[in-house]
């Protein structure tokens, strides 16, 4: 039973850190971001100051962002919970389908 026990730890631990480590890369994108932005912005002010690209970058650049935190927090509205094991699942069960024929005509 203990055997069983400490497998369970060390699952829920890998599990924990994976989360733990894409947090962390989100908050590196997101310090990243506000630290660049405002220089982007000031480049754009300062060299060409009459058109204003600088909403793109915000915009585009924002927009990754988001989807970045979408993707750490869990937040998939588009595919639902579960989506990516059932889609794996049917991908197995088409490449086990995929070799059978396979041998069958070998």
């Amino acid at each position: 039973m203990e055997a069983n026990s400490n497998f369970k730890n060390t699952i829920e631990y890998r599990k924990a850190r994976r989360q733990a480590k894409e947090i962390r890369g989100f908050y590196i994108h997101l310090t990243v971001y506000c630290t660049v932005i405002p220089i982007v912005i000031a480049i754009n002010l300062i060299f060409v100051p009459d058109f204003y690209w600088f909403p793109f970058t915000v915009f585009g650049w924002g927009t990754g962002l988001l989807f970045h935190f979408m993707e750490v927090r869990k937040f998939t509205p588009f595919m639902g919970k579960g989506w990516e094991e059932r889609k794996i699942k049917e991908l197995m069960e088409r490449e086990k389908s995929n070799y059978e024929k396979f041998r069958e005509n070998n």
